[in-house]
């Protein structure tokens, strides 16, 4: 695609590592696994009764489970440009309703930096976002600046031979999903032939909607019964804000009949998530296969959780626990901590992995990420890479619009929007003591001064907004919008805006 072009800059931005970078000896393989939609109760390592989920609960086994693991922007488009760049959505200027990734921050991801080092990479599944020149202009897939492409664009299909880039997979897997395990388990194979490490990277469509489970595994939770989580219904969500309730995620705890097939719904949400476990299967076979397995470091993740009725709504994209918070496990096998059964309880984000990724290959990490390195954690899972995080959503009606910050133990959202009936509302979640959010905290003389630290922590945040947002896409504006100190009146034209720069 921008071949030309972005091997110069990468040179010249990092002339030391195509010159001279690690041996590849002495380099690890990364494997990249990312579900769309995942919620994290939907995996027996993560305690649901009733999961079937035998290979990721064995990847947890042999490697590390993080329970404290936020999607910082709870939607696929912004999400996997967080997860390539290392940044919030406000640096990478990159989601529905803004605009594609510019390449100046292209050619700073993860993919784009390991090939360059010497790294053979391949990516399959939904890509989820394009890159362009210009502001403002419609992007295209980098397919060329990976050395096996298997992915697509928008939202992909379940359908193999509708994917083009899989269609050869077609007619032994028809159903997408283990369509990417064949995938990962041919690029294992093939990489592993050669003298170069490798970075796998695939983006499962599944368990997002429509709801096309593979019929192969039409028996696996069939006449299952599912237990409902404690704050499932809307008389859970009695004390969010009104302003949630205006998007579509409200009106889907109905439509997508949660409210009223719930068995149903949740048991081909599962089978979905079944068929990943079974691709997941696929690749660790391969590693095993090809004899790389102790030098292979895999991560599995999620874009974005998903509600599932719980508090009465659907979807995801709102900041509460269900959309934000998702699996992460991790495996380095050449680490002594594996094999442990541990699990860590630090804040981590999905900004992580771009970090986490370069340090493992030996190369440095671009000054424009914000996240942290993961492996820190795996060292010592009692340790702290982050004291907080930001929770975005400049998506969707404006009502809806919110910014918080999540810390290990404690969670603030801000709704600044505050026309006709609406106000600015404030949300505050003892999440130590109430995972499951059932009650608002803002009110609650004890924990006065928490909130107080909370919204000091939300203002650092906002100030961080104003200073390092992109000029275009339009994001500076919410710099002011979610400023707690600026009157309604002067945010609510800069609010209504649509128009990108």
């Amino acid at each position: 695609m921008f071949r030309s072009s972005l091997l110069c800059l990468l040179l010249f931005t990092f002339p030391a590592i195509a010159a001279a970078g690690p041996r590849a000896a002495d380099r690890p393989n990364i494997i990249f696994l990312m579900a769309d939609d995942q919620a994290t109760y939907s995996m027996g390592c993560y305690d649901t009764p009733g999961a079937k989920t035998p290979n990721l609960d064995k990847l947890a086994t042999d490697g590390m489970i993080f329970d404290a693991h936020y999607d910082t922007t709870a939607i696929c488009m912004a999400s996997r440009a967080n997860v390539m760049t290392g940044m919030f959505e406000y640096k990478s200027g990159c989601n529905f309703d803004h605009g594609a990734l510019l390449t100046d921050h292209w050619v700073q991801t993860y993919p784009m930096l390991l090939r360059e080092a010497g790294y053979r990479t391949g990516f399959a599944g939904k890509f989820g976002f394009e890159v362009t020149d210009t502001p403002g202009k419609k992007g295209v897939l980098p397919e060329g600046d990976f050395d096996l492409w298997g992915g697509g664009p928008g939202q992909t299909s379940y359908d193999t031979k509708k994917n083009k880039s899989m269609s050869k997979y077609a007619d032994e897997y028809p159903h997408s999903t283990l369509s990417y395990g064949a995938f990962g388990r041919d690029f294992v194979t093939e990489s592993a032939a050669g003298d170069k490490p490798f970075c796998l990277s695939i983006s499962f469509k599944a368990p997002h909607q429509p709801v096309q489970p593979d019929p192969k595994f039409d028996d696996v939770y069939r006449d299952m019964t599912f237990s409902k989580p404690g704050n499932y219904g809307r008389e859970f969500g009695e004390h969010f804000s009104e302003q949630s309730r205006q998007g579509r995620q409200y009106e889907r705890f109905h439509s997508w009949k949660y409210s009223t097939e719930y068995n149903e719904v949740m048991a081909k949400y599962f089978q979905q998530i079944y068929a990943i476990d079974v691709a997941v299967g696929m690749i660790r076979d391969a590693l095993d296969a090809a004899d790389v397995t102790e030098n292979t470091v895999i991560i599995y993740t999620s874009d974005n959780g998903f509600m599932n009725g719980s508090h009465g709504y659907g979807s995801k994209v709102l900041p509460y626990e269900e959309s934000t918070r998702v699996p992460l496990i991790v495996l380095d096998p050449r680490h002594p901590n594996s094999g442990k059964q541990l699990r860590c309880g630090a804040l981590t984000g999905n900004v992580d992995f771009a970090p986490t990724i370069l340090k493992l290959a030996g190369l440095p990490v671009p000054g424009s990420m914000d996240g942290g390195d993961l492996m820190a954690l795996y060292d010592a899972p009692n340790a702290t890479i982050h004291e907080s995080l930001p929770l975005i959503n400049v998506w969707g009606p404006k009502e809806v619009h919110s910014f918080g910050v999540v810390t290990k133990d404690w969670k603030y959202v801000y709704w600044p929007y505050a026309e006709g009936d609406f106000e600015a509302t404030e949300e505050l979640f003892e999440l130590v003591n109430d995972r499951l959010e059932l009650a608002n905290a803002v009110g609650d003389p004890q924990h006065k001064s928490t909130l107080a630290k909370m919204r000091s922590t939300y203002d650092q945040a906002v100030v961080h907004w104003a200073d390092t947002a992109v000029d275009y896409h339009n994001y500076k504006p919410y710099g002011t919008i979610f400023d707690r100190s600026v009157e309604w009146s002067a945010k609510a034209g800069l609010m209504r805006s649509k128009k990108k720069k």
